[in-house]
């Protein structure tokens, strides 16, 4: 069975690079595309898909809160976010919206394609700078994030 994806980000060509990336792959299927937040939330209810790959920073709706509806809308999906920020705010906005992963978009193609099939699993992953944020963060307790 082949794991669905939609794919979330306002660039073009970075959804056209990660749709051939991951259409290589003979157990994943991109159903979608979302240029905007609003947009992914909307696919996001219709076509109910396994994982969504999803940017933070996105005209309309940002990343969290299109995180936060789509988990509402669809709890079985898994988001996974790829972006180029790293901001702690982020990071615990999204996870606690329900995000299962976070990459950096520094990560290669065989990187992203593991966290994707561990998703699926029920794995959480997380880039190696978020994790050691997050652990920095609690060292520091909750008012030193």
């Amino acid at each position: 069975m082949k794991t669905r994806i939609l794919i979330v980000d306002d660039h073009a060509v970075l959804r056209e690079g990660m749709r051939n990336l991951l259409e290589r792959e003979k157990d994943f299927e991109v159903v979608g595309e979302a240029g905007d937040g609003e947009e992914a939330v909307r696919l996001g209810s219709e076509l109910k898909p396994d994982i969504v790959i999803m940017d933070i920073v996105m005209p309309k709706l940002s990343g969290i809160e299109a995180a936060r509806l789509i988990k509402q809308a669809s709890p079985a999906t898994a988001i996974f976010v790829l972006t180029a920020y790293s901001d702690i705010r982020y990071i615990l906005g999204l996870l606690e919206a329900g995000a299962c992963g976070y990459l950096l978009k520094s990560a290669r193609g065989s990187e992203i394609v593991g966290a994707i099939r561990a998703a699926r699993s029920g794995e959480s992953v997380l880039d190696p700078i978020v994790t050691h944020k997050l652990a920095t963060c609690s060292r520091a307790g909750k008012g030193g994030c």
